[in-house]
């Protein structure tokens, strides 16, 4: 069947669902607004995706995006340099800093280890932790994967990797959620909340 719509708000559509978690009536929305948007609004959004692109890139310390020579966090002198928080993804370190308890440093992965997705230790930021444990200062290493099968699995591995440096690798508890009831708690998670229990 043929579209009704002009090939170049098609091909827009297309690029818009083609976005994690955007299916093709949100894509449609999306594309009609940046349709209705005056032109000055429309090439800012276009230049923010194009100057994103081109400027932002790898700390070479942490892994995390920045647009700088560093990022934020490793040229904070006020951070736990020998304390390093490893978590999969940019936005993790987001999540985690939110919480206003941690002055370590991180360490970003860009993702976790999947065999059925071909995702093994050469894709991802792995080697680069290594060295920096290697050269020294590192007292504790947190491994803040998701508490998935992918997540612990990655955890596991590294935690292996690091052994011979002598550093204490530790992994997050979980649990029963805050504000949550125990009746609707799944049997895993009653499992590791009892394994992660600790003195009052």
């Amino acid at each position: 069947m043929a579209s009704v719509f002009p090939a170049a708000l098609e091909d827009l559509i297309d690029c818009f669902s083609a976005l994690p978690g955007v299916g093709r009536k949100s894509a449609q929305r999306l594309a009609f607004y940046v349709l209705s948007m005056p032109e000055g609004e429309a090439e800012a959004f276009a230049n923010a995706i194009l100057q994103a692109r081109t400027s932002v890139h790898c700390c070479p310390v942490c892994q995390n995006l920045t647009d700088g020579e560093k990022c934020a966090v490793c040229l904070d002198d006020r951070r736990d340099r020998g304390t390093i928080c490893v978590v999969a993804e940019p936005r993790d370190v987001l999540s985690i800093e939110r919480s206003r308890e941690y002055n370590g440093v991180y360490h970003v992965l860009h993702g976790v280890l999947s065999p059925l997705n071909h995702v093994g230790p050469d894709d991802l930021k792995i080697s680069e932790l290594v060295s920096r444990v290697a050269a020294g200062g590192v007292n504790e290493v947190i491994m803040a994967t998701n508490p998935d099968t992918e997540g612990d699995t990655t955890a596991l591995y590294i935690s292996r990797l690091l052994r011979p440096f002598g550093v204490r690798v530790t992994r997050l508890a979980y649990g029963i959620p805050v504000g949550s009831n125990l009746e609707f708690a799944d049997d895993a998670t009653l499992v590791r909340a009892l394994e992660g229990r600790r003195e009052l």
